[in-house]
């Protein structure tokens, strides 16, 4: 097992925290309360400077956009009117494109698109128009190739950002099992100069993603894709300031971030191949042990995110490109609160001690990320600062995901103390 080191970078204010990938209420599956102003609330809670509006191509909600924010001091950001000295906003939404290409037929990706101005994004929602339905759903779809909707965006700005998103999941991605592709040049062709960066997802994380030496040009990015306000920064991108949509364009295509949070791949809901139909999930050398079939019903597995990296790996786990920003991996302190006072993440006393610890700490991320031991024993609960503590260290089990089913972090072992022996994990990564 390899320990976590800490703290990830020196905390003196030089980097902010942002989580560019969101949602609003106007995309499926969504909260109710997913809205600029909750947005801008959690966003303080969790500790993040920056957060996506999501879902800008959607014509009820650019309304929203238009009328609740204005620009910001930062250029190309933006801010909610009613709390000017609130977390700043970036324009962003999600498409989806469902396509042929070379004979494959339902080829299946989403983009994350990010733009630099509310006019600008005026001009991609009326090219988008003649795409598709926009008001269909947040998060349009399209019939059209990759390739060309990104030389359509950039012939309206070249400084709209479009970076395939959770790029490794098996049903809607650039590297998906199902419906993807090998690599990036094969989808984008001559457009790939204008991919500067790679959303991992969830159930990947940069270290999976070194073992893919074609990938060293891009730049790794962690976002939430969040659908509900909990699920707010579970995963971020730390950018150095200064803070302004062209520094982040420049941060996208050089690669220089300070790291990135993540979740633990293994709890990602498509990190092993399984099928959860029959409670049958394994790693890539058991799939294949089986002839990609599940023992039970015979039926296909679902090929998840390990094994994907691993059919396009050309090198060794644990291998480490020079110069690369590192990852922090964490557990979202409501969950911690949660299993150390043994009750579910969305009882009223969890929430409560969260609310009162975040008050108290700052933020989120100032708890997990920032204060020293010494500090947080001063109001955190013993059994809650030693969850902090395994989190940092690395000392966790992960019992991994598959086939739509999120994995499960587990931090103490059951009717384990606080002063019980330390957590085994079956594997964990390095923080840096």
């Amino acid at each position: 097992m390899r320990g976590n080191e800490w703290p990830p970078v020196e905390w003196s204010g030089r980097f902010y925290l942002a989580d560019l990938h969101v949602h609003s209420r106007y995309s499926r599956a969504t909260s109710r309360e997913m809205g600029v102003a909750v947005l801008c609330r959690v966003a303080r809670e969790k500790g993040l400077a920056l957060v996506g509006t999501g879902d800008f191509t959607h014509p009820e909600y650019f309304r929203e956009l238009c009328d609740l924010l204005e620009p910001a001091p930062e250029e190309g950001l933006y801010l909610f009117r009613e709390d000017p000295e609130g977390p700043r906003f970036i324009l962003s939404a999600e498409i989806s494109l469902i396509f042929s290409w070379r004979g494959k037929t339902n080829r299946r990706m989403h983009l994350l698109l990010l733009a630099p101005s509310l006019e600008v994004v005026r001009e991609v929602n009326l090219a988008l128009s003649r795409l598709g339905d926009l008001s269909a759903d947040g998060r349009p779809t399209f019939g059209s190739p990759a390739r060309e909707v990104v030389r359509l965006l950039r012939r309206i700005s070249p400084e709209i950002a479009v970076i395939p998103a959770h790029a490794w999941t098996p049903w809607y991605s650039l590297f998906g099992s199902f419906s993807g592709f090998d690599s990036v040049e094969e989808c984008f062709e001559e457009e790939t100069e204008h991919i500067w960066a790679l959303e991992t997802g969830l159930s990947s994380d940069p270290e999976m993603n070194w073992r893919v030496s074609a990938l060293d040009r891009f730049t790794l990015i962690s976002n939430s894709d969040a659908h509900s306000p909990s699920k707010l920064g579970r995963e971020a991108n730390a950018f150095w300031h200064p803070m302004s949509y062209p520094e982040i364009l420049r941060a996208l295509q050089s690669g220089n971030l300070a790291f990135t949070i993540e979740f633990y791949p293994e709890e990602g809901k498509y990190h092993f191949d399984g099928h959860r139909a029959c409670g049958v999930f394994f790693s890539p050398a058991e799939t294949r042990a089986h002839g990609g079939k599940c023992p039970v019903c015979g039926q296909p597995l679902t090929v998840g995110v390990m094994h994907r990296v691993e059919e396009l790996a050309d090198r060794p786990e644990g291998f480490r490109p020079p110069g690369k920003p590192l990852s922090v991996h964490l557990v979202p302190l409501q969950e911690i609160i949660a299993e150390a006072l043994g009750m579910g993440p969305q009882s009223k006393r969890v929430k409560k001690t969260y609310r009162q610890l975040v008050e108290l700490g700052g933020s989120e991320f100032a708890l997990l990320l920032e204060r020293s031991y010494e500090e947080l024993a001063e109001f955190v609960p013993e059994r809650i600062l030693e969850g902090i503590r395994r989190v940092r260290e690395g000392r966790v089990y992960v019992r991994p995901g598959y086939d739509g089913l999120y994995g499960v972090v587990s931090i103490f072992r059951e009717g384990e103390s606080p002063e019980g022996p330390p957590a085994e994990a079956p594997r964990q990564q390095s923080l840096f």
